[in-house]
């Protein structure tokens, strides 16, 4: 048995460093693939990378798996379809699987691949506001129905009251940001790897170029000390009961945070796999997601996928505070299928933490091209 595990690590071990093992489906031949499901948040982009990268380069054959990746959308729940046995894992922010619990649902994260929110708020610099105090008396947007959290904590630190006209006129964001471009709100919340792309593939109808960072303050909710967590593999509580699916859910955790760290060192190879899948956003536009995704996971000082107790308990206490949860959550993560991961990817060589991690530079072009 051990002879078997330091094989399959060493197959992990080497795709990882960019080489493709045409072992490692003959490996897998010898034993039975167990077939594992995965839920994903939203249609295919970067967001997802790692997964692919690690369906793709063949870790997860490797360490015994049979993979399906099911696309998310606008009417998918993550929650619902790992809840009702469409899937054995899913991913989600961590809200809303603290909402479902709250709900009934027993869910628990198992894998918090995310270490910082990609949530920001971002002003004109011809606007002159720089900060979220300077946001009262303004008109704010921001996508609502449950996506408002980190800007209502924002906004209630500084003495803003969201919930008063007087303070801030809050108004529904749409999922593009022309409305921003034509100055009809003084502020829109805007993901890093998402909606601030969108800006800066717009074409400055003043000067006819693409708009630039320096034409805009961008603040991080992380910064504010307001972020949420982000993206986390979930599974129910009643699947992790048996050793067996335990075993597989390290497995399964440990080959997508190799995919992970895969595409922190091969972002174009990244972008290829991601091109793969069918997006509708184009090669320009993913090439900047997977950068910003990475900045998100690297660098991480408990080890990629590791939870961070500090974060959570913010986390946790805004969703109490914003009522998206009523009860104090308990139960509702698990760091040792992690915790186990990553020990063993460190045993293969592999680098967890990515202290030496660096962005690369993305130049963006018109629509994302």
């Amino acid at each position: 048995m051990r002879n078997k595990v330091v094989g399959i690590g060493l197959v992990l071990a080497l795709a990882a460093t960019g080489l493709v093992v045409a072992t490692s489906a003959s490996a897998s031949k010898h034993k039975a693939m167990t077939k594992v499901t995965l839920q994903l948040k939203w249609v295919p982009q970067a967001q997802f990378a790692g997964y692919y990268a690690a369906l793709d380069l063949g870790y997860y054959k490797a360490a015994g798996l049979d993979v399906t990746i099911k696309s998310g959308g606008p009417n998918i729940v993550p929650e619902q379809v790992v809840a009702g046995g469409g899937a054995q894992f899913g991913l989600d922010w961590l809200p809303s699987l603290l909402a479902s619990r709250d709900q009934g649902t027993k869910l628990v994260n198992i894998a918090q691949v995310f270490a910082r929110s990609g949530m920001t708020q971002i002003t004109w610099k011809s606007s002159g506001i720089k900060t979220i105090a300077q946001m009262k008396h303004k008109k704010v947007a921001n996508w609502l129905g449950g996506n408002q959290f980190e800007l209502y904590a924002a906004l209630q630190k500084y003495g803003i009251n969201p919930n008063n006209s007087k303070d801030v006129t809050i108004v529904q964001e749409p999922f593009s940001m022309g409305f921003f471009v034509a100055h009809q709100a003084d502020s829109a919340s805007a993901m890093t790897y998402n909606e601030l792309a969108q800006v800066l593939e717009t074409k400055n109808p003043k000067t006819g170029k693409l708009f630039k960072l320096s034409d805009l303050n961008v603040i991080p909710f992380q910064k504010v000390g307001t972020g949420m967590l982000e993206d986390g593999i979930f599974s129910t509580a009643s699947y992790l009961k048996s050793a067996a699916n335990r075993a597989t859910a390290e497995k399964f955790i440990g080959a997508s945070l190799a995919g992970w760290i895969y595409c922190r060192d091969h972002v174009a190879k990244c972008v290829q796999f991601t091109l793969k899948a069918g997006p509708t956003l184009p090669k320009g536009h993913q090439t900047w997601m997977m950068n910003e995704i990475n900045k998100l996971i690297w660098p991480n000082t408990s080890g990629i996928g590791v939870m961070n107790t500090a974060d959570f308990t913010r986390t946790a206490r805004i969703a109490l505070q914003f009522k998206v949860i009523k009860h104090k959550p308990s139960g509702s993560y698990r760091t040792d299928l992690a915790k186990a991961a990553v020990a063993g990817l460190k045993a293969r060589g592999m680098d967890v933490y990515g202290k030496g991690y660096k962005p690369i530079h993305v130049t963006l072009h018109e629509g994302g091209k």
